[in-house]
C-alpha cells in the first residue's frame, strides 16, 4: 500500500510541477522542427480539425508543427491522467475501498478540475474545462483497462 500512496504523491507532484511551467517553459515545438522537418503525414493530418476552447485547431489554423504539439500535449494529459487514475484505483482497492473504479475516477475529475482551476491564476496560462474532461476520459479508459487486465489475469490464474 506504500508504494502505491508513494506512486500517487510522485505522479502528482510531477503533474503540479508541469502545471506551474509556463507554456515558453513547456514547449517542444523547437525539437519537433528539427525531427519533424520532413512534415511526415502533413497531407493526413490536414484533414484534422479538432475544437477546442471555441476555437477550430488544425494544421491550416496553427502551423503543422504546432498542431503536432497541440495533439501530444492533449494525448499527455489523456494518458499521463489516465495512468495516475490507476494508480488511484489500485491503491483503493488495496483499501478496499467500495467502488475503487468510481473513486479513482472522480478523484481524477477533482484534481484536474482543482488544477485547472488553479491555472488560471499562472501568467501565460489558461484552465479550461476541456482539459478536466480530457483528463477525465482518460482515467476512464486507463481503469477501464486495468479492471479488464485484472479480470483476464485473475480468469487465468484460476484455470
Amino acid at each position: 500500500m506504500k508504494k502505491y500512496i508513494f506512486l500517487v504523491v510522485l505522479a502528482l507532484t510531477i503533474v503540479g510541477i508541469m502545471s506551474n511551467m509556463t507554456y515558453e517553459q513547456q514547449t517542444i515545438v523547437p525539437e519537433l522542427r528539427e525531427i519533424l522537418a520532413d512534415e511526415p503525414f502533413k497531407e493526413q493530418l490536414s484533414h484534422i480539425e479538432i475544437t477546442y476552447w471555441n476555437r477550430p485547431i488544425s494544421v491550416e489554423t496553427r502551423g503543422y508543427v504546432y498542431f503536432i504539439e497541440f495533439l501530444i500535449r492533449k494525448a499527455t494529459h489523456f494518458a499521463g491522467y489516465g495512468i495516475i487514475a490507476v494508480l488511484f484505483f489500485l491503491l483503493y482497492r488495496k483499501l478496499n475501498w467500495r467502488f475503487p473504479t468510481l473513486f479513482a475516477i472522480l478523484s481524477i475529475f477533482f484534481i484536474a478540475s482543482i488544477d485547472e482551476i488553479r491555472q488560471t491564476f499562472l501568467p501565460g496560462r489558461t484552465g479550461l474545462f476541456d482539459d478536466v474532461m480530457i483528463d477525465t476520459v482518460g482515467a476512464i479508459v486507463f481503469v477501464s483497462l486495468a479492471k479488464i487486465i485484472l479480470i483476464i489475469t485473475k480468469r487465468v490464474s484460476s484455470s
